[in-house]
């Protein structure tokens, strides 16, 4: 049979089936007004820099990373030769890299998280636990600051190799919960505003 005479039915048969776009499954509805969006201008605008800053510096850590611990290892390999504050530096740069990530992961809805269930609740129910959610995060966050704090005024020494103040490397923490403090305070204003008045949010939300 040539390709011409190929029933219709046969040929629809072999086509390749449609791939379900996967952000069916990524993206809830309920929470699109809790995302910092730095794209479609969603969320307060020093949050939106804050976010996209945030990236960039990871980017530039990672780079710094990849070079730092390369250089280590080439010079083991081909010179018998290692620079000793590399793994010093390295570490730091972790810290940060870990820290300054967590923040941004949370400012864009990273997180990984069990949301089957607030995913079927209606809109005023779903913001209702997202409220709940965000002041217990708020609440874990400013316990985290005080106790960052201490940590800060407490770390007068240097690291061993390089030198740098300990407390330069605590700082990416208190850094990380105070965003995610605030961003979590922003996130019950608007679940609140959701609860009191669901269909007009979701009307500004549809807008947009």
């Amino acid at each position: 049979m040539t390709p011409s005479s190929t029933p219709p039915n046969a040929e629809s048969s072999l086509r390749a089936p449609t791939i379900e776009d996967p952000s069916v499954y990524l993206d809830d509805p309920n929470r699109k007004l809790l995302e910092i969006d730095t794209e479609t201008r969603q969320g307060p605008a020093l949050f939106r820099w804050l976010t996209l800053g945030m990236e960039y510096l990871i980017g530039a850590i990672l780079v710094a990373l990849i070079v730092a611990v390369s250089s280590n290892v080439v010079g083991r390999s081909l010179f018998n030769h290692s620079l000793p504050w590399v793994d010093e530096l390295a570490r730091m740069l972790f810290i940060w890299l870990v820290f300054i990530g967590a923040a941004a992961a949370f400012a864009r809805y990273e997180h990984i998280a069990v949301d089957a269930l607030v995913r079927r609740l209606p809109l005023r129910f779903a913001h209702m636990l997202y409220c709940l959610q965000h002041l217990i995060i708020a609440g874990l966050m400013l316990v985290m600051v005080f106790g960052g704090y201490q940590v800060l005024a407490r770390s007068s020494g240097r690291s061993a190799i390089m030198g740098v103040p300990l407390s330069l490397v605590s700082l990416s923490l208190v850094l990380c919960v105070i965003f995610i403090a605030a961003v979590s305070l922003w996130r019950v204003w608007m679940s609140v505003r959701v609860i009191v008045q669901p269909h007009g949010q979701s009307a500004e939300s549809q807008g947009e």
